[in-house]
């Protein structure tokens, strides 16, 4: 018995040797970084800025990705079916909390299938408003709305994206009515808004931040819950009279589950050390996102607490299940 379990013990060693040297030498090849977006979007800009600093702190390549589509849950898929060895990992958006309860089936499970790294940023989200509407403040776009019930509409980059629940919380708070126009990204929408065509939309900042500062839109509200620092004399929607329409749009990243939590540590380490540099610094300023790190365990209690509150809003805003 005792010649048996030293087999037993031995046997089991030699397997994992492989598995512990491998850990212990990661990375040894390039890490494929699967963004759910298209090139320039936001989440695509805070992924590549991240990312080149990784690469060069850990001495591998760190390849994004683009594979747009379905909301995001082409990309989702891909990772989620992809080995949990750290090589292939995912930088997506709040929008991967949203999408369990738009889409009435999924290759994959939300809270099983990933292992939450960190998140990255917290992007707020800005209304604006073109100056042809005559509406300077929040309240005023409120009074508008309210005078003829039904008759705005705003812009959204897609349905069931951050930039729609940010605008169906915010709807919710402040009991008005009005119509989502979706959009196939941010580029369309704020075209569509500059135009007049669509009344308002709630903006990623870094798509905006140059029309706001030559005065072809108007910044009415951002929907976080704190100012934005590249937006610091713009009230959040509470701060302007619509309490409990704060929306935190984040950005951050995952694993397919299983993976190592060696793996997953070293890589949540080199994001907090990446986040810390000068130049990610300054770039994140110009994007208008704020750094935010947790570790991985409070990331998925995050996670699990917006895929329940998310629910909830999905169905108070009846957006509809897509098949």
């Amino acid at each position: 018995m005792k010649i048996s379990r030293r087999l037993l013990a031995l046997t089991t060693l030699v397997a994992l040797a492989p598995l512990a040297h491998a850990q212990s030498g990661y990375p040894n090849k390039p890490i494929r970084v699967i963004v759910p977006f298209a090139a320039g979007s936001t989440t695509d800009i805070i992924a590549r800025a991240i990312t080149d600093k990784m690469s060069q702190s850990m001495g591998q390549q760190l390849v994004v990705e683009n594979r747009a589509g379905a909301s995001g849950t082409i990309g989702q898929a891909a990772v989620a079916q992809a080995a949990p060895d750290g090589y292939t990992i995912m930088i997506h958006s709040s929008s991967h909390t949203v999408s369990p309860h738009t889409f009435a089936k999924l290759p994959f499970e939300t809270l099983t299938d990933f292992t939450p790294i960190t998140p990255i940023s917290s992007t707020p989200n800005v209304l604006v408003i073109a100056p042809s509407k005559g509406i300077k403040t929040l309240q005023e776009l409120l009074t508008a709305a309210r005078a003829k019930p039904g008759s705005m509409n705003f812009a959204s980059a897609g349905q069931g994206s951050a930039t729609h629940l940010n605008a169906e919380k915010f709807k919710l708070a402040a009991r008005i009515d009005a119509q989502n126009i979706p959009f196939k990204g941010s580029a369309e929408a704020v075209t569509e808004v500059m135009a007049g065509r669509v009344d308002y939309y709630f903006s990623p900042i870094a798509p905006v931040i140059g029309q706001i500062r030559s005065g072809q839109l108007v910044p009415l509200a951002v929907g976080s819950p704190r100012r934005a620092a590249a937006l610091p004399n713009v009230p959040t929607t509470a701060e302007a009279g619509v309490p409990g329409s704060e929306f935190n749009f984040w950005i951050g990243m995952f694993a397919p589950a299983k993976t190592p939590k060696a793996v997953v540590d070293r890589l949540h380490d080199e994001v907090v050390k990446a986040l810390n540099t000068p130049e990610v610094k300054e770039r994140f300023l110009t994007l208008g996102a704020d750094a935010w790190t947790l570790r991985p365990e409070q990331f998925d209690a995050y996670v699990r607490e917006e895929v329940r509150s998310n629910a909830a809003l999905v169905r108070a805003a009846g957006l509809e299940v897509q098949k």
